[in-house]
């Protein structure tokens, strides 16, 4: 524990030092929340925290930047790490419940050795050791553009979930592929820490003047990128949400989405901020699936029952990748908690 900062609430930098942990909650039949994190703390994981602290007796926050979902060429070395500022984040958390004021119990702060003993690669064809793959539901979306990032991701909330054994477990919605699909995971290998009607989805937490998701790379956007560029992502959904809500065919709603972050980029804000679109697309909330060029609202919930469609995109302004996403229908059914 010499490397980690000193904090009010317990850190354990081992897995057998949180395990002896987890044993008394057991014994003292507390149930456990878990929020897994890689730091760089912002509103949108308290917001995450606070639910649980909400709806458990103890709450655990794990800090790792996992090494398994950065490909070679992406951001790894240089993704923010700030301990010290997440600690100070996470001491300030407090929910007043029935049974008196909840603040985060422990934090799960592991080494990279401890998470992956056999050594890890960011090049998938040097890796080595077990790794968890949800085949058939990672290649849509997302994973167009980075077909290694859902590998990475199942392997290393599968492995915190051995650690934690939450009771309930939070993630957010922008990253509604990642949650989905994790809940996915969680009902084929039959965990029991947590069920899947115990991981539960959070709505986006976004900035309240822009509307932008909120995220840790969005440090990396200067003020200007910020005002001028960033919200654009988010004005696009909508506009492809007012298209599908008005009856139009998916295709015309796409195009109105893509058309409004086009005809920004390379001209917003005074140094000709580049925006460059990366996808826009309506999919499956069950299959991940394109949903079918000619579909229209009403003919898609006739066909399907009325399950959710995922509207989404990720578009680049600048050096820094911004992703976004609103559900078209019930998004309950998804297990998205609403307040």
């Amino acid at each position: 524990m010499a490397s980690v900062p000193t904090s009010d609430i317990p850190l354990f930098s081992s897995v057998a030092s949180y395990r002896e942990w987890r044993r008394k909650a057991y014994d003292a039949t507390q149930s456990v929340g878990f929020v897994a994190t890689m730091g760089a703390l912002h509103e949108g994981h308290a917001s995450l925290v606070r639910r649980s602290l909400a709806e458990n007796d103890l709450t655990v926050v794990s800090i790792f930047v996992n090494p398994a979902q950065f490909a070679p060429h992406e951001d790894l070395a240089t993704y923010p790490r700030t301990l010290p500022h997440d600690l100070e984040v996470l001491s300030l958390l407090k929910v007043q419940t029935t049974s008196g004021v909840h603040s985060p119990s422990a934090v799960f702060v592991p080494s990279v050795y401890d998470m992956y003993p056999s050594g890890i690669s960011q090049n998938p064809a040097e890796q080595k050791g077990t790794f968890v793959e949800v085949k058939g539901f990672g290649h849509q979306m997302e994973g167009t553009t980075r077909p290694t990032f859902f590998r990475g991701v199942a392997t290393v909330v599968t492995k915190l979930f051995n650690v934690i054994e939450p009771t309930r477990t939070y993630f957010g919605q922008k990253d509604i592929q990642q949650a989905l699909l994790l809940r996915r995971m969680v009902r084929d290998l039959l965990l029991s820490h947590p069920t899947p009607e115990n991981l539960h989805i959070v709505p986006t937490a976004r900035d309240p003047t822009s509307s932008l998701a909120l995220s840790s790379r969005n440090t990396y956007l200067t003020p200007a990128e910020r005002e001028h560029a960033a919200p654009t992502l988010y004005a696009a959904l909508n506009a492809g949400r007012d298209a599908w809500a008005a009856g139009l065919r998916k295709a015309e709603c796409i195009q109105r989405a893509r058309e409004l972050v086009q005809g920004k980029t390379n001209v917003l804000g005074p140094d000709g901020i580049e925006v460059k679109l990366d996808y826009i697309e309506m999919n499956d909330a069950d299959s991940f699936e394109v949903v079918p060029e000619n579909e229209s609202r009403t003919s898609w919930e006739a066909e399907v029952a009325g399950r959710p469609v995922l509207l989404s995109g990720a578009m680049w302004v600048g050096k820094t990748r911004l992703i976004d996403n609103i559900i078209l229908g019930n998004e309950a059914s998804l297990g998205v908690l609403r307040p």
